[in-house]
């Protein structure tokens, strides 16, 4: 072949592919489910993580058994009332509180026995404090237990303070917490948030609008030209990267100034980072799609392989050390496990590339794995 045959060959596959870009560009412009996929959507799925879900729990109901009334026990029942932590039900029996408990009402109760008071006499100087929680919300219940534990230390320290007394413990805490001041569990939420709403755009994307053009014959017409297996599938990704990247672009902006989400990293590479994703995340809807050739089948698929996993298995609600070693190993081909990990270092913590780069690797290899198995399925017949 002539070295003018090839310039030829080469002007010839670019036009195709400008044309492909043209044609998929105006697609998504006439096409309303799109912009709903890409920006609707993960608008709103900002607002409800921003607004809706927060592991921090204040204002809790409890009950407070207060059966010693004397000055002491009236002290440490003023400083549980006073704080922003509990709602408190002051009774005097605990059986009082029992169908509170039992039907929800209270999260758990407090109780101050009718010796309180004595613990000044005890040589270990420790108060014989009840906390009774319910184990039906066991996250809840520890936040009963470690609130109620604090509420007692922190009066503690008060009495030291305000009576001069010399004989209560002498502990003086001064707890720091790193990239985190407040322990605001919003912002590593919002910041995972991110993984799993790109995750199901990337995915639905692809997944629904080629699987449409399947279903309406389209993709049959473009079989039947002279346009390339890399050409169709490149065609078919780059317009929805662009669409990807500016719903990412708008959700960032969104955290960052409407929810004050912290951005100690790097710009260009929280850009980077999120482009790798993207390219893993179209690549799943895109197989899905080429495999399934159906919507509604590649909407459950998408539903099962994409948003599931990454929801449950990435470490953005639950902790990964904490499952199943089996587990474990699956989270591992989890391409949004990565991508949460690299976010909230980049929010949170800042640049760190070693770490960064190194959670890009896998991301990357993942996606070229399911751009393979396109481009492998999608033959250039009519019965592929």
């Amino acid at each position: 072949m002539t070295q003018t045959t090839l310039s030829e060959t080469k002007k010839n596959r670019f036009r195709r592919l400008r044309a492909l870009l043209v044609k998929e560009s105006l697609q998504i412009i006439r096409d309303p489910s799109s912009i709903l996929i890409s920006i609707f959507l993960p608008l709103l799925l900002l607002f409800l993580y921003g607004y809706g879900v927060s592991l921090d729990i204040d204002h809790l109901n409890v009950g407070l058994v207060l059966e010693d009334t004397s000055p002491d026990a009236t002290s440490f029942a003023q400083s549980l009332t006073d704080s922003r932590y509990f709602r408190v039900k002051t009774v005097r029996d605990r059986h009082d509180l029992e169908y509170d408990l039992t039907s929800g009402n209270i999260r758990g109760m407090i109780i101050v026995p009718a010796y309180f008071s004595q613990f000044r006499k005890r040589p270990d100087k420790i108060a014989p404090i009840q906390v009774i929680s319910d184990g039906s919300e066991t996250n809840t219940s520890n936040f009963v237990q470690n609130y109620a534990q604090g509420a007692f230390q922190n009066w503690l320290r008060q009495e030291r303070i305000t009576r001069q007394i010399t004989d209560l413990p002498k502990v003086r805490e001064q707890p720091r917490y790193w990239y985190n001041d407040a322990l605001e569990s919003r912002y590593p939420l919002l910041s995972g948030s991110l993984a799993i709403i790109m995750t199901l755009i990337g995915a639905l994307l692809t997944a629904l609008v080629v699987a449409r053009e399947w279903e309406r014959g389209t993709m049959e017409a473009l079989m039947s030209t002279s346009v390339g297996v890399f050409e169709l599938v490149l065609g078919k990704v780059l317009p929805y990267f662009a669409l990807g990247m500016i719903s990412m672009t708008l959700c960032v902006g969104l955290s960052v100034l409407a929810f004050d989400l912290p951005l100690r990293g790097s710009i260009g590479l929280l850009a980077l980072v999120s482009a790798v994703f993207l390219f893993c995340s179209l690549g799943l809807g895109l197989m899905v799609s080429t495999v399934t050739k159906n919507q509604v089948f590649a909407y459950q698929i998408t539903l099962i392989t994409a948003f599931l996993p990454a929801y449950m298995l990435s470490g953005f609600l639950f902790e990964i050390s904490s499952m199943p070693s089996w587990i474990q190993a699956i989270t591992y081909v989890i391409p949004a496990k990565y991508f949460v990990q690299c976010l909230q270092t980049l929010f949170l913590v800042g640049s760190v590339p070693d770490l960064i780069f190194w959670n890009m690797i896998p991301m990357f290899g993942i996606g070229l794995l399911f751009f393979v198995i396109t481009a492998f399925k999608t033959v250039k017949r009519l019965d592929g």
